[in-house]
């Protein structure tokens, strides 16, 4: 049988250590070595073969590994080991694994980590098309205008743009839920704080098919094989 080969920018994308494109750059620096050799573009990777940047070991792991996290508030989406709260050391999974978007500090809920680097930047560019829900709590009684408002979009002076049209429902007098399909950093919380809100808990319950489900606070579960099938249909 034919050995599997890999391209090098490929082969440092799915070990997650840079993208294709950032890869592809590192090679052109001539910072990129396989079994000793500098890598030339388009290098090819065999199994067994080592791969260093800049002298530093990358090691594309073989198993397919995607986890679904319930993060605890106070954990923070980083695979970053100078931060001592990054979910990574956090979880302490024997394989390499880091965290697809972020779900910040403060808040807590559904996060998917993978060891697949490729597939977590199709995610992220998918991120504007895909649903991610959540579970909203503020300071103060919902209005109607409030509501009208946060489903129609709303202008965020910090980051000069508009929030893209989103599905809000009432749960109670300060609870609501939101369905959005835009990643914008802290969008909820500053979505609220434009209409003079603020977020007092904040808890993502589902990222397209995947929910909470069955997930205890700071514990995790693996995806089966058919899941993680689903899941790479839904990127293509």
């Amino acid at each position: 049988m034919e050995e599997k080969e890999i391209r090098i920018n490929k082969y440092l994308s799915e070990a997650g250590f840079c993208s294709r494109r950032e890869g592809d750059k590192l090679v052109a620096e001539g910072v990129v070595t396989i079994d000793g050799e500098v890598a030339e573009m388009g290098a090819k990777v065999k199994p067994g073969q080592k791969v260093l940047v800049r002298g530093t070991s990358v090691v594309l792991e073989e198993e397919e590994v995607f986890l679904l996290f319930n993060k605890p508030r106070g954990i923070v989406c980083t695979a970053e080991k100078r931060e001592k709260d990054n979910v990574v050391d956090y979880i302490n999974y024997p394989i390499r694994i880091y965290p697809v978007g972020r779900l910040d500090k403060d808040s807590h809920g559904l996060l998917l980590l993978t060891n697949q680097g490729d597939l977590t930047n199709e995610i992220l560019k998918a991120s504007n098309y895909h649903e991610k829900e959540y579970v909203v709590r503020v300071n103060k009684p919902i209005t109607g205008q409030f509501m009208m408002h946060m489903q129609s979009g709303v202008y965020l002076s910090e980051l000069e743009k508009k929030t893209a049209p989103c599905k809000v429902k009432k749960i109670d007098d300060k609870t609501f839920s939101i369905i959005l399909t835009q990643g914008l950093n802290r969008q909820i919380r500053r979505m609220c704080r434009e209409l003079d809100y603020h977020v007092r808990d904040l808890k993502r319950i589902r990222i397209m098919d995947f929910t909470l489900e069955g997930i205890g606070e700071g514990k995790y579960r693996t995806l089966s094989r058919e899941e993680i099938q689903k899941l790479k249909n839904q990127l293509l």
